[in-house]
């Protein structure tokens, strides 16, 4: 890993694919099919890379995809506008859990280390409390973690999964909770708090050194957390919105960043995957269980 007291200048970071995603989100790193896996929400379309050879999907899966995440048998796990829903390899689509709540949608989401997923919604309007938090478990059952969020964003463990790290945008915190032995969070407490004017912090990604990356909407920039909650590096990115962040390739050390544009983002590269090499050394992620 480069030192920690220096970060990469915006010229180091790399276009990984041609395109520029309205809402780029989600970016994920499937080990077993070595390629990754990252949305574009409000174009309902879910892409996917593998770096060795260049070989691109996209898909589109008919409505809003706040999240597309690997599955333990093949294919793809969607936490969509309207619930929970199985792309297979083959591209056959089925509900896991379909519940639509008028005004809202899936956000992000993650794999929990015992293959449950861990989905995030919010409303449209970004109503004040609109949004949660479940876990969802491989049969289809819907367990409540965090009620009334209002933008339910990153998500993540610690390696040793006794911790979960978590974002509600608006907060600009990311908050800590212990993960106990049935898989249940408790305790939850700020972990690291994003100053006024820095960014809103959104996605993130925890290394295999236990820190945490977060991506800092409309703060061009991805900051990296030791455990301890200490900022001890900041990464200046060339877009003025990037919206998460995750460790990929072979050797888990290639750091992707997914990015949104608008009429107000005047970047160049607003809307771009990018990636930096040799950033550091992530953790292999678990597919969903279902």
């Amino acid at each position: 890993m480069r030192d920690a007291r220096t970060a990469a200048g915006t010229e180091d970071w790399q276009v990984a694919a041609p395109g520029r995603a309205g809402l780029g989100e989600g970016p994920t790193w499937d080990g077993a099919a070595q390629r990754l896996v990252w949305v574009d929400i409000l174009a309902s379309r879910v892409h996917t890379l593998s770096p060795a050879d260049g070989r691109r999907t996209v898909t589109d899966v008919g409505q809003h995809v706040g999240a597309a995440k690997p599955r333990a048998g093949g294919g793809l796990v969607l936490n969509l506008r309207d619930g929970v829903g199985l792309l297979d390899a083959g591209g056959a689509f089925r509900w896991l859990h379909r519940k639509p709540v008028p005004g809202r949608r899936g956000n992000d989401a993650a794999v929990a280390p015992d293959g449950s997923l861990w989905a995030g919604s919010m409303r449209y309007d970004e109503a004040p409390g609109g949004g949660d938090l479940v876990r969802v478990t491989p049969d289809g059952t819907v367990h409540g973690v965090l009620p009334e969020v209002t933008v339910s964003n990153g998500i993540g463990w610690s390696p040793d999964g006794s911790l979960m790290y978590y974002i509600d945008t608006p907060t600009g915190r990311v908050d800590v909770l212990t993960v106990t032995a049935d898989g249940q969070v408790t305790d939850r407490r700020p972990f690291a708090e994003v100053e006024e004017g820095a960014g809103h912090p959104d996605g993130m990604t925890v290394d295999a050194e236990g820190a945490v990356w977060v991506a800092l909407w409309d703060g061009a920039a991805l900051r990296r957390y030791a455990p301890d909650g200490t900022l001890d590096r900041v990464l200046p990115l060339p877009v003025a919105r990037p919206t998460a962040c995750a460790f990929g390739g072979p050797r888990l050390t290639d750091l992707y960043v997914t990015s949104a544009r608008g009429a107000d983002t005047p970047r160049a590269l607003d809307g771009a995957l990018l990636v930096l090499p040799d950033a550091g050394r992530g953790l292999a992620q678990t597919a969903f269980a279902g």
